[in-house]
């Protein structure tokens, strides 16, 4: 039997981490997930962490398992994506001392350590919080003395990973993008914004582009693994920005990647800031273009969670089965999206109905309602968007597991009243966007998608009538943060 030329693309998002084996043509040949593990650390009041050494055990089992599952392979090579904002210290040694995810907080408490919060935006594209890792480091060093003594640098965990694949310590643009410690417009780490965290610039590790080629992979994993001690390692990115190259679009195009969060992106050809500061810019996965980006927040989890209350053993086809029965939800949803306009998030929600319960309230109402949150959340951050940078094409692309759901396609495409784009490999961005990246450093063409569906948007005249009450119900739940 013939041995077919692939790559082995690992993608460390917030809930799990993946391990694919694609082909060159983006012909995805078996993924393996399982779910990160993530500690609580008790030093903070909103910190979670994940040990380092846990995860890469994780990824080298699923790694094995999806080569065993895709037969008659020759592995050329081997890229990372994940999470943003996440990062892995590393200590004098070069070994991995703790991981801190997206999702920890540990830096909140000396957010105002920042003397001037507006000269950080206009450098970095992005309002300072504890979510980005100057701070998570600056946490890192208040409460974790122990650590710290031995800290000598950091890396994206995407960047970790291909660290641990080759040995070789880079940082890629689109992840240095979310550290606060990046100029984005010059493309370069910035002594200026190291100085406002007091973090030696001596820590950063050298940048590099995606697609750069990092070396052969470490002989005793390519033993391990038993793939060709030849297969190379690259440099790959964020998951957003991996999602984004996936669907290619031109500049000016708009892309929606629903997934445990829900950016909403539009592809620009220059470093573009908001007077009000509600949008985030920053390096797309090549050289020149950037990404201009207003965040609905957690979206896609609330749906995921939802559904093992509601649907726990059901498929996605059942629900939307139960959604095309249900005409209009008799309840509405506030569930803590984000709006770009707001200038604190929504910490309480939940849902309303009438009293008494009406007998018309059903598992697929608790649902269709979350979904329609979803949407409107989506719509008042395009909305903040195009406030900064007009859309004009009448079409915006979607991927991520979120746009699997037909009602939530076509609630997007109803609100923006656009027709919403989804090519056939919507579900696995990120890992195709991996596949371009390794096709771009190895000189091979793209892959070759179609569209699966164009959803055209439809005009109903309930629609504003339900926009309006589900604004109602999140400025109630204001009430209650």
């Amino acid at each position: 039997m013939i041995n077919k030329d692939a790559y082995l693309i690992i993608d460390v998002g917030t809930g799990n981490v993946r391990v694919a084996v694609a082909q060159p043509d983006g012909a995805i040949l078996s993924v393996e997930r399982e779910n990160v593990q993530y500690k609580r650390d008790e030093q903070y009041p909103e910190s979670i962490y994940f040990e380092p050494n846990q995860l890469w055990q994780q990824i080298l089992r699923l790694a094995k398992t999806a080569l065993a599952n895709s037969a008659n392979v020759v592995i050329q090579a081997i890229t990372a994506t994940s999470q943003r904002e996440g990062i892995v210290a590393l200590g004098k040694a070069g070994e991995s001392l703790i991981g801190m995810p997206n999702i920890d907080h540990r830096g909140r408490e000396w957010e105002n350590m920042i003397s001037d919060k507006s000269r950080v935006y206009e450098l970095t594209g992005r309002y300072p919080t504890s979510l980005f890792s100057a701070l998570k480091l600056v946490g890192l060093r208040h409460r974790r003395a122990n650590l710290w003594e031995e800290f000598a640098t950091f890396l994206s965990i995407s960047d970790w990973v291909q660290y641990q694949l080759s040995g070789v310590t880079r940082y890629e643009h689109s992840q240095a993008s979310e550290t606060l410690l990046y100029d984005v417009a010059a493309g370069q780490w910035s002594a200026e914004l190291c100085a406002y965290f007091d973090i030696e610039s001596s820590i950063l590790p050298p940048l590099a582009l995606a697609g750069t080629i990092l070396g052969a992979v470490l002989p005793t994993l390519a033993t391990e693994l038993a793939i060709s001690p030849e297969a190379i390692v690259i440099v790959g990115g964020s998951d957003t920005q991996l999602a984004i190259k996936s669907m290619q679009p031109s500049i000016d195009d708009l892309v929606i990647v629903s997934g445990t969060t829900t950016p909403i992106i539009k592809l620009v050809d220059r470093y573009i800031t908001d007077e009000q500061q509600r949008t985030w810019t920053s390096r797309h996965v090549d050289e020149t273009s950037f990404v201009l980006e207003a965040n609905a927040g957690v979206t896609g989890l609330n749906y995921q969670r939802l559904k093992e209350i509601f649907y726990p053993n059901e498929p996605y086809e059942v629900i939307e089965q139960e959604l095309a029965e249900e005409i209009q939800s008799p309840c509405v949803a506030a569930l803590g999206s984000l709006i770009a306009d707001e200038k604190a998030p929504l910490i309480r929600g939940g849902f309303i109905f009438n009293t008494p319960v009406s007998h018309q309230l059903n598992r697929s109402s608790f649902v269709l309602a979350t979904l329609w949150d979803i949407a409107c959340s989506i719509v008042e951050n395009y909305k903040s968007l195009c406030a900064v940078s007009p859309h004009q094409p009448d079409y915006i692309w979607a991927c991520g597991g979120g746009v699997e759901s037909r009602t939530l396609r076509q609630f997007i495409a109803n609100l923006t009243q656009k027709t919403i784009i989804v090519r056939d490999t919507y579900r696995q961005a990120s890992v195709v966007g991996g596949v371009y990246v390794c096709n771009d450093a190895l000189g091979l063409p793209g892959v070759e998608q179609t569209i699966l569906e164009e959803v055209i948007p439809q005009s109903e005249e309930s629609m504003k009538a339900r926009y309006d009450e589900w604004k109602s119900a999140r400025l109630a739940f204001k009430f209650l943060n």
